[in-house]
């Protein structure tokens, strides 16, 4: 192809990707392996029309400088070097290559044979070599300027003790409301009828499902289908061009900044441990054709990727420039989009090297030292698929965990299961046997009672059984456990009795959650009972399965909601950094935790064994050792009876004071106050210990 020239300079090799000032534009690109790298420059019909070798390179950074370039190019590159897939390499200079630093991107691939390095249906498969041109199926990258006015908006900066996460889809949040401008996008999931419900919830954190441009797998075209959760990322710089109205990365600045102006923080939820590309049979978009045996854990024989990830491959965060590449995206987020956390997907992922799952691995020690991430939440999945991949508790500080124990476990409890008297005990007081060492608080623990991924808290008391014919894989795919209970009735029902029974259930395990130890996170649509209709793996449903049903907001749960949320807030003892280890308390020779059971006796290890016991008291104080300056309460008394009406026998008190009812899931109103010590059936209820001046008497 003839081209025209372009004017050049050196540039410089460092920050990767394109860089602007105000004369032009800097390249920068890693490539160990690659002999040349071509800088691709298209018009804006998507025309290639110059093709540029970058003339300069320092170690494995290819560079150079273009004068008179503006915001607004449209670029990609393409890589020389041996292909050679039993050695690693796939280089191939026929197919266009999105920069891995890019910001914002035309749109996404269109499947195509041309996006394969090799021949599809070769007798030699990934080993053949393919000459079809891949740039008129390719998205591009995009020069842009990402500097924004966010005024005088401040971070919200809540505590995770004083934190409430809503796990949310930015399209399935609005998709369904008629009432909001461009439904579906990042500025619909900031508007107005959206803050105002979560700020009424009592909100403090969004935490987004992928953002980052991700790929609709073609398997799942092919069924009618898309990729709707987003966990196939290629664009780890980039906002998803399906949730913008124009093409102006701003839309997606101007959602965090409408949520910080609401107190609300915004968390995104983020896939470094593989990449879109899958296994070696896989499309070349980015990180194969720029330097695959850099980028990528490869097996023994290197024409194989180690797939710890289920989905075909695992970025390998032993090479430096694979730490620099996720610590830079990371901070841009921060620094730029102005986001306050993440969650890592599958971070198991991130800490292994050859030995295996290393909690002081590279990724951790670089972001435990980075002076912009080490002060952003942190929360990591502590689980992937590969060996001693499941790591619960394992982490470092200032990591957060997803809790999946707090999810089984007190489902298990309220269905009735056996014997789990003690399990729901330790999910109450924060999971100490996996969060508590080295200085780790109790807040590490994140609690769930449901996620994208499996029921919602509807379907959690409204099926046994997942049905999840519509994902075309025969109800195989998603969780078989999902430790739920239909009450009598598998899916909707017009019975008045169960569908009692089932709001006492979502009611019990919404407080369970609300009264434990830890971080409180709650799916979004939950506090509206929403259904998937039992679909418990809703990851390609872009439709009425997998958004939220808005019914009116004045439903009694939701209420509840509010008011479960809402009784946390209002009790420090209830919101402890410190764990609850039942020791003595100097500030009055108290426990800080004591167990009873209804009878008032303490908890025996014959009462801890028991299998049919269902009722278990927890009196629990401001933790030993908490220093003065701690907001402090008196004792509360934590009840959960899952099983048939009953008396409690409180703690004696001196004259003048008493226990008070304060909450109570059977009652219409949780959070009026009731005297009396007696507990419904299948009930939680919270007692607190007040003298006669907090009772106004």
């Amino acid at each position: 192809m003839s081209v025209e020239p372009f004017p050049i300079r050196p540039g410089h090799p460092s920050p990767l990707g394109a860089t602007v000032d105000e004369e032009g534009v800097n390249f920068a690109v890693f490539s160990q392996h690659a002999t040349k790298v071509l800088l691709c420059l298209f018009d804006e019909e998507g025309n290639e029309n110059q093709i540029i070798p970058l003339p300069e390179r320092e170690g494995h950074v290819w560079y150079g400088y273009f004068p008179g370039m503006h915001p607004g190019q449209q670029y990609g590159f393409r890589m020389d070097g041996p292909y050679k897939p039993e050695e690693g390499h796939r280089f191939n200079p026929y197919k266009l290559l999105i920069d891995p630093y890019a910001k914002r991107l035309t749109g996404h691939p269109k499947w195509h044979d041309a996006l394969f390095g090799y021949k599809t249906g070769h007798k030699d498969k990934d080993l053949s070599f393919d000459k079809t041109d891949s740039a008129p199926y390719m998205p591009r990258s995009v020069v842009v300027d990402p500097a924004f006015n966010w005024g005088e908006t401040p971070r919200p900066h809540h505590s995770l003790e004083n934190s409430i996460i809503y796990e949310a889809h930015v399209k399935g949040l609005t998709a369904g409301r008629k009432d909001i401008p461009n439904a579906g996008s990042y500025l619909a999931m900031a508007s107005d009828p959206i803050l105002e419900h979560l700020n009424n919830l009592g909100v403090t954190a969004v935490e987004l499902l992928p953002v980052q441009a991700f790929l609709n797998e073609k398997f799942l075209l092919d069924r009618g289908l898309t990729n709707y959760w987003g966990y196939m990322t290629y664009g780890f710089f980039a906002p998803d061009p399906r949730y913008m109205q124009g093409s102006d990365i701003a839309e997606f600045q101007q959602m965090v900044q409408r949520f910080h102006s609401a107190g609300i923080e915004v968390i995104l939820d983020v896939v470094y441990n593989h990449t879109a590309e899958g296994s070696e049979l896989g499309p070349t978009l980015m990180f194969r054709g720029l330097d695959n045996a850099s980028y990528y854990r490869l097996a023994d024989d290197r024409r194989y990727y180690i797939d710890d990830a289920g989905c075909g491959n695992t970025l390998d965060f032993e090479n430096p420039f694979v730490i620099r590449l996720v610590m830079d995206s990371l901070r841009h987020w921060v620094e730029v989009m102005h986001v306050d956390g993440f969650r890592f997907d599958l971070c198991s992922a991130l800490g292994r090297t050859r030995h295996g799952f290393e909690r002081d691995g590279p990724f951790f020690r670089a972001i435990g030292q980075d002076p912009v991430l080490n002060r952003v939440k942190l929360i990591a999945e502590p689980w992937d698929i590969g060996p001693g991949g499941y790591q619960l508790g394992a982490y470092p500080a200032p990591f957060a965990e997803w809790n999946d124990k707090f999810r089984d476990n007190t489902r298990e409890f309220w269905r009735g299961d056996r014997g789990k008297v003690a399990d729901i005990a330790a999910r109450l007081t924060g999971s100490a046997q996996f969060f508590d060492h080295d200085g780790r608080a109790a807040t590490s623990s994140l609690n769930f009672l449901t996620a994208h991924d499996g029921f919602t808290l509807q379907d959690a008391v409204s099926y046994s059984v997942k049905q999840n014919e519509a994902n075309g894989e025969d109800s195989r795919d998603g969780h078989s456990n999902n430790y739920s209970d239909n009450m009598g009735v598998e899916g909707p029902t017009d019975d008045p009795a169960i569908i009692a029974a089932r709001v006492r259930r979502k009611r019990n395990l919404m407080a369970t959650l609300m009264l434990s130890q830890g971080t409180p996170m709650i799916l979004a649509g939950d506090e509206l009972s929403n259904s998937q209709g039992g679909n418990n793996n809703a990851y390609c449903q872009d439709n009425e399965i997998g958004w939220v049903n808005w019914p009116n907001e004045d439903d009694p749960f939701f209420t509840f909601c509010q008011q479960a949320i809402a009784f946390r807030n209002m009790h420090p003892l209830l919101r402890q950094k410190r764990f609850l280890h039942s020791r003595r308390r100097l500030i009055d020779g108290e426990p800080d935790l004591f167990w009873r059971r209804a009878n008032g006796a303490a908890m025996r290890q014959v009462d801890w064994d028991d299998p049919d016991l269902d009722i278990i008291v927890a009196e629990m104080r401001m933790a030993s050792g908490s220093p003065e300056y701690v907001q402090r309460e008196g004792a509360l008394l934590v009840v959960l009876n899952r099983g048939e009406a009953t008396e409690i026998e409180p703690p004696a008190l001196p004259e003048g004071e008493a226990w008070v009812r304060r909450f109570d899931t059977s009652q219409d109103d949780a959070i009026k106050v009731t005297q009396g010590m007696q507990v419904a059936a299948e009930a939680v209820v919270v007692f607190s210990h007040e003298t006669g001046q907090e009772r106004g008497v």
